[in-house]
């Protein structure tokens, strides 16, 4: 067993460890004497083969005590000790991102330091009238009551902020602009610029289209009303809207599919389709979930250009234990982490079988998108139906008219926004285009988004996830199988 295998193995080790005390929890005694006596046998132990399952055992308790602290973190907490006292405080922080406009309020995150003569710091997420507006980088001071977030019956809105390191919320403070600017330099002026192509999106197109496109090019689906949310989810293509890995996965294939097509030689494609990913995701704002989905994009690419998938699981495996090192809460609590790395996973076993059964198709771009898609998607469906309780019946046909022309949707949307930024009129021409495709789009949306298109599931058990997934992956060794393909690597 060669170096890499073993590595591969220690990381998986790791992931299991995370994902064990997500749902059991080990006492931390018990934790400590395998810790200690696991140290001590890959010491003295001279088998290699030996030696490499006492490594890997080393590995899952590490990945157990990992989840434990970040656990202890939460509830040693200096900011959450003050949730939900009778009592108004006065604390001083620096928004941290992008304010979160909604329809009737705005959600602002700070960092907070200062708590009355108390020195100490944590996140805060507060909720506050849209005007007047402040942005990111502002220094605030805000009097009021921090509270506990809520837990819902349908959603543990607690949970949801836990994993971004977010313990209190506060509601309606006074609040007191102390200064501007705080930020780093570099991100404001990448939101500048993002506001400044929203605007030009905006004001050339009306909704639905604008709201579709600004999400898909910018991320920003807070534009999108509840009732078309609601329509993209019953036509299966809500993912086209949200920076996710099946997104991002769906765009680099588009574009290393494009550019071998336009005549760029391979190592020229890949460069090329890397810069793109990264400007896509700098355009996004860099919200977590756009940059965790670009990292294990970018992965999968890399083992496409060496010729090597196998190089793909291991590096997205390690890019995995690497983001979990750092927030191990991500596992059980980030859905659109479990989505970025299934939807890579698909694709990595299952892109070769759906590029088999779809040769039929003489384009080698269009097949490369639809094989793409349903590979990352079929990975995804099962936690996607546990999740939301629905799966929609449409979601192949509407992909296959939707897809092919995600890439032509982004292109001109960037094109015509970047110049009604300079001069509206040619904007407004340019957008022509856009406009066009994102018709299509909705009347897609609009004939495939009827009630019969969906079917609804209620009180969905973990179990079923397990077998789900259990059941898919003898299916994707079969298929493997008879392509000759390892299911694992060799």
């Amino acid at each position: 067993m060669n170096y890499s295998k073993i590595f591969l193995y220690c990381n998986l080790s790791f992931l299991g460890g995370i994902f064990l005390n997500s749902f059991l929890k080990i006492p931390q005694p018990t934790l400590l004497f395998f810790l200690i006596l696991a140290s001590v046998l890959i010491i003295f132990i001279k088998f290699k083969r030996l030696a490499t399952i006492i490594l890997c055992i080393l590995f899952l308790f590490v990945g157990i005590w990992r989840h434990q602290t970040a656990e202890s973190k939460i509830i040693n907490n200096e900011l959450r000790k003050f949730n939900d006292y009778p009592q108004e405080l006065t604390l001083s922080g620096i928004i941290i991102k992008e304010p979160d406009v909604r329809e009737s309020n705005v959600k602002l995150e700070l960092l907070l330091k200062n708590i009355g003569l108390m020195s100490t710091s944590g996140k805060v997420l507060i909720t506050t009238n849209k005007y007047p507006q402040y942005e990111y980088g502002d220094k605030l001071k805000i009097t009021g009551k921090l509270k506990t977030p809520e837990e819902f019956p349908d959603f543990n809105y607690k949970n949801y902020l836990a994993k971004d390191g977010i313990y209190s919320v506060m509601y309606w403070p006074k609040i007191e602009l102390i200064e501007k600017d705080q930020g780093n330099f570099i991100y404001a002026k990448i939101l500048q610029f993002k506001n400044k192509l929203r605007e030009s999106i905006y004001q050339n197109l009306s909704p639905p289209q604008s709201s579709i496109l600004g999400a898909i090019i910018l991320g920003d689906k807070r534009k999108i009303s509840d009732k078309w949310k609601e329509k993209l989810n019953i036509a299966g293509v809500r993912h086209i809207t949200a920076v996710s890995g099946l997104h991002v996965a769906v765009l680099t294939v588009i574009l290393i599919s494009l550019l071998l097509w336009l005549g760029f030689w391979r190592q020229q494609a890949f460069y090329l389709t890397i810069f793109l990913i990264t400007i896509f995701i700098v355009m996004t704002g860099l919200q977590p979930s756009g940059i965790r989905a670009g990292i294990m994009g970018g992965l999968f690419l890399l083992g496409q250009y060496l010729g090597r998938l196998s190089i793909s699981l291991r590096a997205i495996v390690f890019a995995g234990a690497a983001m979990l090192a750092q927030n191990p809460l991500l596992l059980r609590l980030d859905i659109g982490f479990q989505l970025s790395f299934l939807a890579i996973l698909g694709v990595i076993y299952l892109l070769p079988t759906f590029k088999e059964w779809l040769k039929f198709i003489p384009s080698e771009n269009l097949k490369s998108i639809l094989a793409m898609t349903f590979s990352a998607y079929l990975f995804t469906l099962p936690i996607l139906i546990y999740n939301f309780g629905y799966v929609s019946l449409v979601a192949p046909i509407t992909n296959i008219l939707i897809i092919p022309f995600l890439y032509w949707i982004m292109i001109f949307g960037f094109i015509f926004g970047i110049i009604g930024m300079a001069w509206g009129t040619l904007g407004w021409i340019f957008s022509l285009p856009a406009l066009f495709l994102l018709s299509y789009l909705i009347k897609v949306v609009n004939l495939f988004s009827q009630p019969w298109a969906t079917k609804t599931f209620e009180n969905i058990h973990w179990t079923w996830l397990i077998i789900s997934y259990l059941i898919l992956s003898f299916l994707t060794w079969k298929l493997n199988k008879k392509l000759n393909r390892p299911i694992f690597l060799r």
